[in-house]
């Protein structure tokens, strides 16, 4: 690949890249570190059309054990800015979640103490819609500035990213890159807005196997019903197959004990799906992303 891309490293192994620590090489490895270079790469891509993908901070994410063809572009540093602007909040595509909701916070604005503690980046977040707390994003983007694989960059605004439960139309409909989003907050009580973030973050902590490595929920909630309490319900808190193991904390995490592949987590995707359906003839559907080579 050619020069001034950022790093680029072949055969990188995307275990390194993921919150749940499992996953095959990607054939080219790219880190872009400015919008600028990002094009360039896409520019790559599209001219020698080879298969490409983009990830953020690897959560939602679980990776084939065959890791994955063509290029993987790892949106980070490099495209983090951050303006706030009164009210409004203009941030990279790669600017942790976390972080951003923690600043955010900090300065007496409102809007983004749901996030206190989802491990993501914001442009993962704006693609899958991420929620918690009974808020997601759809209630603060105004726009986001998506690039195109056709190269063409354009800011969408809420209606037109169709946000729905976990989704977007960057994950149906047009395929694309968030490299950023514009955000509306509101002013408030600084001291109160800190702790209800605070609170939201603990809450995580205490309910959910983070001391694990884990791709976040696993299965979309199948409303009025909870994906945890159906499992928990059929008795299948601890059950593993091989290093993946249905948290005893919280029955819609799969973790990592150690040396999980893909596969021991498909397997056990799929023996989830199966008892569910016969015990109480509900389908899950995943809200974990999997991709990458089939093994």
């Amino acid at each position: 690949m050619e020069a001034n891309v950022g790093k680029v490293k072949e055969n990188e192994p995307l275990s390194q890249h993921t919150t749940m620590k499992i996953g095959g090489p990607a054939d080219i490895f790219v880190e872009p570190n400015s919008i600028e270079s990002l094009r360039k790469v896409m520019d790559i891509v599209r001219k020698h059309q080879v298969t490409w993908r983009a990830i953020g901070r690897g959560s939602n994410l679980l990776v084939s054990d065959g890791g994955i063809e063509g290029v993987v572009i790892k949106i980070g540093e490099g495209l983090d800015e951050l303006v706030i602007d009164g009210e409004e909040v203009t941030v990279g595509g790669g600017y942790p979640l976390i972080k951003l909701a923690t600043v955010i916070s900090k300065q007496g604005l409102s809007g983004l103490e749901f996030a206190g503690g989802i491990p993501g980046s914001v442009g993962g977040a704006v693609y899958m819609n991420a929620g918690a707390h009974g808020s997601d994003m759809s209630r603060i983007v105004k726009k986001a500035q998506i690039l195109f694989p056709d190269g063409t960059m354009e800011w969408l605004t809420n209606e037109q990213l169709e946000f729905s439960y976990r989704t977007s139309v960057l994950q149906t409909k047009r395929p694309g890159i968030c490299i950023a989003a514009v955000l509306q907050m509101k002013k408030g009580e600084r001291d109160a807005i800190v702790a209800m973030m605070q609170k939201n973050k603990d809450y995580r902590r205490d309910t959910q196997p983070w001391n694990y490595p884990c791709a976040g929920s696993i299965f979309r909630n199948p409303l009025p019903n909870y994906a945890g309490q159906l499992i928990e319900a059929a008795g299948l808190k601890g059950y593993a197959i091989g290093g993946a193991k249905i948290s005893e904390q919280h029955a819609n995490f799969i973790v990592n004990t150690g040396n999980a592949k893909a596969k021991d987590v498909l397997d056990l995707i799929s023996y989830v799906k199966q008892t569910i359906q016969q015990k109480y003839g509900i389908h899950l559907e995943t809200e974990v992303e999997i991709i990458g080579r089939k093994s």
